[in-house]
């Protein structure tokens, strides 16, 4: 029986947004590599503590990105997944998992919390509010989620 290969992608640069329909045809799978791809979207170092602020994987515009990526891949029936520090944080995962991420790659030390988060979470809840937040021109909307989530007892 001859091998399958699987062909994917990670996604880790902003333009390659612009070529995802003609990726789509031709790869099984697409993971979105967070960490390089906030840095490079929003054009900042993130280890300089004076551009820390910049970087921000709950800005309105960083989920839209997610939306579109999301929308894209399931149009394609192609399978999507999320790696990089943001799958890692409870409160960014809470936030994933709203949009419509359903494979969430993370070290193994973030499983318990990002578990825990998740037997708590009543993810349309939470997607419901984020179409309410999402489009907000904040800077980030990591308050708001935090305060949500404390509201309705999310645990983070």
């Amino acid at each position: 029986m001859p091998l399958a290969v699987k062909i994917g992608v990670m996604l880790e640069v902003p333009a390659l947004l612009w070529q995802l329909p003609a990726l789509c045809r031709r790869i099984d799978f697409l993971s979105i590599g967070t960490n390089d791809l906030v840095q490079f979207l929003f054009a900042c170092d993130r280890g300089n503590p004076r551009l820390a602020d910049r970087y921000d994987p709950l800005s309105a515009p960083m989920l839209a990105l997610f939306r579109e990526v999301l929308a894209q891949t399931q149009a394609a029936a192609i399978p999507l997944s999320m790696c990089g520090e943001m799958a890692a944080n409870p409160i960014e995962a809470m936030a994933l998992i709203a949009l419509g991420f359903r494979t969430l790659s993370m070290a193994a030390s973030a499983i318990g919390p990002v578990k825990t988060m998740i037997r708590s979470l009543d993810a349309a809840a939470v997607a419901d509010y984020l179409d309410d937040i999402g489009y907000r021109p904040d800077h980030s909307l990591k308050p708001k989620l935090e305060a949500y989530a404390r509201d309705h007892a999310i645990a983070l």
